[in-house]
């Protein structure tokens, strides 16, 4: 299905573009500035009300320009493009947000909409989302926080012109290679969620049913936690728990806690090291953890930002810490409350009337339900847990490692072909 570069045939002849990013082109192909070869249109339009199919810069997948369905309402101005138009996000360029519009429609002003009549719109999509353009285009971009490229600069750069067929030809080898590529990664990305779910199912079964398949169980008592092991017990965190307010130290890590990873074992970047605009300076105002401790963010633990420490460290006032009692391993705790039964829990028990502003406080953290097993069969299960995590977490970095390879294969496919360093099969028959 994917063949090796080097098996695919080269031009007779090759010559030197005068592009730097180019290098050599084909002895027969021509060089022009994009706004020759592609022109640049500014229909305006009023986005409200419109019946025309919106494209904002969310829309598009970066690398694809696959239309992604949003809902987000958007009233202003919005270009206007019609079908067979090339669609070009000029805001972080690096996204390398770029489509092929199949209807009409009008979209953000982030993108420049471009148009051609006389050569393949389809051969120079792949031209303008080519790795070595989206360098060039992104090297020159201007504003730190909200980098965007000039369109005049765009317009300047000279592009490489193959003749129509040629361009049609391209446009068809990489339209066939790229659904193949695409459809490989998304059966390897299948996979990454099927082992993912697998990890999930592991835990969620070791840490609520135990590790012993015929083990007796009985009703928890618990709707949404339903049967466990008949020697294990149902606390409320009032009995697992004490709150810790300990101020910190100078010169200890400051961690965070994410709805991903749990607690961080590093100090917070810093480029993360921020609040609002104000640098924190004085880490004095922050809370001591201990290895051991619980720690959950009270606006996010509803989402699952919620873990046990690991080195001795400092967190902010928006979290909040808890000492375990010797009837609770930290790790296990951790694994419970990252299920999704449990997340749910502490949706249920925090306090606020919209997302943006709930919160778990400490008084019904207390009240939250934990499975509790012995303490030795805690230690196993983290153990089993541990050991298990460990090989599928190998297998998912192997698929992923497969999925970047087809990433830079693609990347370097398509801008082989529209270079002309490489002959498309249809060029060569």
């Amino acid at each position: 299905m994917i063949e090796q570069l080097a098996a695919l045939p080269t031009y007779e002849a090759y010559k030197d573009s005068g592009v730097e990013w180019l290098g050599e082109i084909p002895a027969h192909w021509w060089v022009v500035p994009l706004k020759h070869a592609l022109s640049l249109t500014s229909e305006k339009v009023s986005s409200r009300n419109s019946v025309l199919k919106y494209y904002g810069m969310e829309n598009i997948e970066s690398w694809t320009g696959r239309f992604i369905e949003t809902e987000s309402e958007v009233e202003g101005l919005a270009n206007k493009f019609n079908e067979n138009d090339i669609l070009f996000g000029k805001l972080r360029p690096y996204l390398a947000k770029v489509a092929l519009t199949e209807n009409e429609g009008i979209c953000s002003t982030e993108f420049l909409v471009y148009r051609t009549k006389k050569y393949a719109a389809h051969f120079f999509k792949y031209l303008l989302v080519s790795t070595d353009f989206i360098n060039v285009v992104d090297a020159s971009t201007y504003g730190s926080k909200m980098p965007r490229a000039n369109a005049d600069f765009i317009g300047i750069q000279r592009l490489p012109i193959p003749n129509l067929s040629e361009q049609t030809a391209i446009a068809t080898f990489l339209d066939c290679k790229a659904a193949q590529i695409d459809q490989a990664m998304a059966i390897k990305e299948q996979q990454i969620a099927l082992l993912k779910e697998r990890k999930q199912i592991l835990i969620q079964n070791s840490v609520t049913r135990g590790l012993d398949p015929n083990i007796p169980m009985r009703d928890s008592g618990v709707e949404w936690i339903g049967e466990i092991p008949a020697h294990w017990e149902i606390l409320a965190n009032r009995a697992l728990f004490r709150e810790r307010i300990e101020p910190g130290e100078e010169g200890l890590p400051l961690l965070s806690v994410s709805i991903h990873t749990a607690v961080s074992s590093e100090e917070i970047p810093e480029d993360e090291n921020i609040r609002g605009r104000i640098k924190i300076e004085d880490k004095t105002k922050y809370n001591l953890v201990w290895p051991g401790d619980i720690v959950f963010n009270m606006m996010r633990a509803w989402q699952g930002a919620i873990g046990a420490v690991v080195v001795k460290g400092m967190v902010s006032p928006a979290y909040i810490i808890a000492i375990p009692n010797e009837k609770i391993v930290s790790s296990y705790f951790e694994y419970q409350y990252r299920c999704p039964e449990f997340i749910q829990q502490m949706d249920r028990n925090s306090k606020g009337i919209t997302d943006f502003r709930k919160r778990l406080y400490w008084n019904e953290f207390k009240q939250l339900l934990t499975v509790v097993p012995p303490i030795e069969e805690q230690t196993a299960i983290v153990t089993h847990i541990e050991t298990q995590s460990v090989k599928i977490d190998q297998a998912i970095a192997i698929q992923q490692q497969q999925i970047d390879k087809l990433k830079e294969y693609k990347a370097t496919l398509i801008n082989s072909a529209v270079t002309g360093k490489i002959r498309v099969p249809e060029v060569a028959a």
